[in-house]
């Protein structure tokens, strides 16, 4: 089980009395007071931003890389039902992509922030001639050592190691259980620690954003005045609108044609889980709630187990739909035009990106990072989406919530069709 927007450390931790979105919305306020009266002297400020967007960065490629070694460890799917959630997952985030692209490239809303954060001569031209070439991409995915996708922060090449370290580590598991020795118990534990711990450090570092928002604000309205607001106003809509329409698109259509659902039977019982994820930002506190919506649905729990909680593993839609419109906006802000090629292999990163950052805190905002690295896009705009990103990543969260159940419906069809029962157990450790 995996959560992914607002992560596992929020929901273990106590509930605070005063919660990170009003701690956001103070810094907000703060800086929107001081901003105009420092002026230029806020300048300093931003530098806040800058350095929790490091240290962001930082923490996601072992907490991308941890991630899919305990996925791949933990769990075992039948070939039918996997080829089942392959399908429907990948389906979905490629529609949710298209959402989010369309809208982007409609709407174009980066250019409402287009000045503020301008990408330097050098970037500007190296898209400018940049051509996709495949096999460039797929040589590029393949790293000349084990330690350099760490240090460059690049997507592809740590899902492909985290891969082969977790199947590997899964196939020597699987042989010294068949010879009648003992399994890698102490390995496992320890994937489990080292991930918890960077869940940990990266909780502490969600802590610092109510600062960096203050900062990013002060210095923004110090600069620009009150303009910037304006264009992050059209940000949050687009975002918002690209994840009400995939729901109210793709997933009625699949509950009335593929499902055959009567709407307003799913809608019923949905309505509570999307109202606590709202409410906690977090589809892992949400779970619990869902399963019951998908009891209520009659849904089998093999298939909600394999839909709602193995597939959050890769059943990411409201992070897939929010990366495609927020990647062509940093690349509209910075007055980087982006190729029907290029677009397509961004689509692909954020991708990956998302099906393999389940699990850790704002892991919305954290592959979004991840994806701009990889695809040499500036990250300077970043802080300035921060502020805001509270408000969409609920958003995500309810979309995600959605997806699950949807996908856990498809999945029981599916099952019923074709007689396949109990697709998922739990490895012996």
């Amino acid at each position: 089980m995996a959560d992914r927007d607002a992560g596992a450390v929020a929901n273990r931790e106590a509930k605070p009395r005063f919660p990170l979105h009003l701690q956001i919305v103070t810094g907000i306020v703060i800086g929107l007071v001081l901003g105009p009266i420092l002026g230029r002297d806020a300048n300093r400020l931003g530098d806040i931003g800058k350095l929790v967007i490091q240290l962001i960065k930082a923490a996601a490629a072992p907490l991308l890389f941890l991630s899919i070694v305990q996925a791949i460890l933990k769990t075992e799917v039948q070939a039918r039902a996997a080829l089942r959630l392959f399908f429907w997952a990948t389906l979905n985030a490629a529609i949710a992509l298209g959402f989010g692209l369309l809208l982007s490239n409609l709407i174009q809303p980066g250019r409402s922030l287009a000045g503020f954060v301008p990408a330097k001569p050098e970037e500007i031209a190296a898209f400018a001639n940049k051509r996709v070439d495949l096999m460039g991409v797929v040589g590029g995915v393949v790293p000349n050592s084990l330690v350099e996708p760490f240090v460059e922060n690049t997507v592809l090449a740590i899902v492909l190691i985290a891969v082969l370290v977790g199947a590997a580590l899964r196939t020597v598991r699987n042989e010294r259980l068949a010879a009648g020795a003992p399994g890698i118990v102490a390995i496992e534990d320890a994937v489990d620690a080292l991930l918890r711990a960077m869940e940990v450090v990266l909780g502490w570092v969600i802590k610092l954003i109510p600062f960096a928002v203050f900062g990013v604000v002060a210095r923004s309205v110090g600069e620009h005045g009150y303009a910037p607001l304006r264009g992050l106003g059209v940000y949050v809509l687009v975002g918002v609108a690209g994840l009400i329409l995939h729901p109210l698109i793709t997933y009625q259509i699949w509950l009335l044609v593929v499902a055959r659902m009567p709407l307003a039977r799913f809608w019923r019982e949905a309505k509570v889980p999307m109202a606590y994820a709202v409410g906690a930002n977090s589809s892992l506190a949400t779970l619990p709630i869902t399963l019951r919506a998908l009891d209520r649905l009659g849904v089998k729990k093999s298939a909600s187990a394999l839909g709602a909680c193995v597939g959050t593993n890769f059943n990411n839609d409201g992070i897939i739909l929010y990366e495609g419109m927020a990647v062509l906006f940093v690349a509209q802000a910075s007055g980087i035009p982006l190729s029907i090629p290029q677009q397509a292999l961004v689509a692909f990163v954020c991708m990956v990106a998302a099906m393999g950052v389940a699990g850790v805190p704002e892991a919305g905002f954290v592959s979004l990072a991840l994806v701009l690295n990889t695809v040499g896009l500036p990250i300077e705009i970043l802080p300035l989406l921060l502020t805001v990103d509270w408000i969409i990543a609920r958003g995500r969260s309810v979309t995600n919530v959605l997806s699950d159940m949807v996908l856990s419906i498809l999945l029981d069809r599916g099952a019923a069709r074709a007689e396949d029962s109990a697709p998922i157990r739990e490895l012996a450790p």
